[in-house]
């Protein structure tokens, strides 16, 4: 993971400027270089993974023009070796290399050609203008505010941006901006035409385009580990990425000292594909304490975020200080495809895919936020198989009625793509469902709301909550997260578009609890 900012204009305050610039240097903390471009200027802080010697630092200056990317290119060194072919020459063996001269030759067009998590500011200095674009998963952050005369700036992170710009709003994803205007260039979500493959093809093709995404995000200069919850997602990850090494791979899960549901179903998966195995245990104390932390690092109120990225931050806070591991692959990215506990209650095809949409095109202020920055702060890379752009576009594009959960179990397209290949155990491949925020131990989620309980009696809640019009809280819960993100994000609610919480318009949804424990069909996930 790395850091970038993009100042499309002079600096109003060169403090505050190098001040909010500062605040990630844990995304990038090998080597940080600032550029003057035209008027403005182009940072990076450095978390080096593909190309390590020097040569690999960012900006790239080429021609005048000079680009910073935080990202993850795949299948670079085709297009390199055709700009090659072009009379273009390279300096190092960094993947983000190729976006100048990508952009001399296309132009904009470059963005819907790249196969990749990223987010980057291209500076021009034949036209003296910036261009900023961003994946359309959203799985690299990027947002953007004006000065306060007002000059356009982009940053990683709001953190960047919250003391030289009066609003800060994220980047939207599969978008380009140029001259001023956001232009979308791709919509993952979207569905031109709906995809009438049978059962058994649809699931060949699951299969064979998870393992490729999982395949290409196992290149890595740098060693790559393998976050492991145990439940299907997670576990489908790790055992490809264990059949395609040669070598076993690192897995790591966290739980709950008392009640860990997670643990156990985590090192059956491990001793399964033969994995080298840590598991992370953490206290009550420990969950509180950090609280706050977290939701500096996250830059959210919202319940659902907050709540799974306690067991998150805490175990990628023990790889960054216990190993020399700098990528870790994960399983997010399935639920918004496949369904939640929450979508067996949609009343028919039609409002499947649309919550399955809504959830694609938000996943970027959700989980995908959530993963990015409890990775990155402790100076890892996340990479996110499930978000693979092929795999997301194809399993969007199937018929709704075939991913609704009419077989008794949900996620059943994607357990059944890899029923034959025997690369987990049943135990684990047709396991229920269980959040990851309930299944580090439902005791976590109890104590953050026992202590947001007996900070504010029931007057002080409904007196503090009346403050906020944006995203009321509804929970003392939820206004503790409000009160203590307000402190780092005074103002800035609108980062977030609302809580993430079920569908509450039908029937056994309507809940005040993102918590899946709640929903009447949550039966055996939580064992």
């Amino acid at each position: 993971m790395c850091s970038i900012i993009g100042y499309c204009g002079p600096v109003a305050d060169m403090d505050a400027f190098k001040k909010g610039f500062m605040e990630t240097v844990s995304r990038g903390p090998d080597d940080s270089r600032i550029v003057k471009t035209g008027k403005g200027l182009l940072g990076f802080h450095r978390l080096s993974i593909m190309g390590l010697t020097a040569s690999g630092m960012q900006p790239f200056e080429k021609n005048g023009c000079a680009a910073v990317c935080n990202g993850e290119l795949y299948g670079f060194e085709k297009e390199r070796e055709l700009l090659k072919s072009k009379g273009y020459t390279f300096v190092s063996g960094s993947d983000c290399e190729i976006l100048i001269p990508m952009y001399f030759e296309y132009g904009t067009d470059l963005f819907a050609k790249l196969d990749a998590e990223f987010a980057c500011v291209i500076y021009d200095g034949r036209t003296d203008e910036y261009i900023a674009a961003r994946d359309p998963i959203g799985i690299r952050p990027l947002y953007y505010g004006c000065d306060a005369k007002g000059v356009t700036v982009f940053a990683s992170e709001p953190k960047n941006l919250v003391g030289i710009c009066k609003k800060v709003m994220p980047f939207p994803p599969g978008c380009y901006w140029k001259g001023g205007k956001f232009v979308r260039y791709c919509d993952p979500a979207a569905v031109s035409s709906v995809c009438r493959d049978d059962l058994e093809t649809a699931c060949k093709n699951i299969h064979d385009k998870l393992v490729e995404g999982v395949k290409k995000r196992l290149i890595s200069d740098a060693k790559v580990g393998f976050l492991l919850s145990g439940g299907l997602d997670s576990s489908l990850v790790c055992a490809i990425a264990a059949k395609e090494s040669k070598t076993p791979i690192r897995t790591f899960a966290i739980g709950m000292s008392e009640d860990a549901i997670d643990l156990k179903y985590a090192r059956e998966a491990a001793d399964y594909i033969g994995a080298d195995h840590t598991e992370v245990y953490m206290t009550p104390a420990e969950v509180i304490s950090s609280l706050d932390t977290v939701i500096k690092l996250l830059g959210t109120y919202d319940i659902t975020t907050i709540r799974a990225s306690m067991g998150m931050y805490l175990v990628c806070k023990a790889i960054h200080e216990k190993t020399d591991i700098r990528v870790l692959l994960t399983g997010e990215i399935s639920d918004e495809i496949f369904g939640y506990k929450y979508t067996d209650f949609a009343p028919d095809a039609n409002e499947f895919q649309k919550e399955s949409e809504k959830r694609v095109r938000e996943l970027h202020m959700y989980d995908v936020l959530r993963a990015d920055r409890c990775i990155s702060v402790n100076s890892l890379e996340a990479r996110v198989p499930f978000g693979d752009l092929d795999f997301v576009k194809y399993v969007m594009s199937l018929d709704p009625e075939m991913k609704m959960n009419k077989y008794n179990k949900g996620k059943f397209l994607l357990r059944h793509a890899f029923e034959k290949d025997n690369i987990l155990p049943d135990s684990i491949l047709w396991r229920e469902k269980a959040a990851f925020s309930d299944a580090v131990g439902h005791s976590m989620v109890d104590y953050l709301k026992e202590f947001a309980q007996n900070i504010y009696s029931d007057e002080e809640y409904e007196t503090l909550r009346q403050k906020y019009t944006h995203a009321q809280p509804f929970t003392k819960e939820s206004l503790l997260y409000r009160e203590i993100f307000e402190k780092y994000y005074p103002g800035q609610s609108e980062m977030v578009v609302d809580f993430w919480m079920p569908n509450k318009s039908w029937e056994g949804c309507n809940v005040n609890d993102p918590s899946a424990r709640v929903l009447s069909n949550y039966g055996a996930s939580g064992k």
